[in-house]
């Protein structure tokens, strides 16, 4: 008995080794700005309101959230807005009417 058992073996046979990607975020910002604009009541969201209340792909991380809100702001479809706080981010949703 030479050789050791391995329970997993037939397990790994068809799998490569190389580890998973994180989650796909290709499709997010469209996903993120959909939400804003037809979903979100205001005309302005901030940080913690996305990575709060959005769409479940980006809620919970506040990473992924706020790169895709600068996405967002490269696209032109989102405006930053100065705040009384310098550790908080705020967006005007550009046209977006009433609130």
């Amino acid at each position: 008995m030479s050789e050791s058992f391995d329970p997993f073996a037939r397990h790994r046979q068809g799998k490569s080794e190389k580890p998973r990607s994180g989650p796909r975020r290709n499709s997010s910002p469209p996903i993120l700005l959909d939400w804003l604009r037809n979903r979100w009541p205001g005309t302005t969201v901030c940080a913690r309101d996305i990575y709060r209340r959005a769409p479940c792909p980006i809620r919970g991380d506040r990473k992924i959230a706020l790169d895709l809100a600068e996405e967002l702001v490269a696209q032109g479809a989102l405006a930053p807005i100065k705040t009384h706080r310098y550790d908080r981010k705020t967006w005007q949703i550009v046209g977006k009417k009433g609130e």
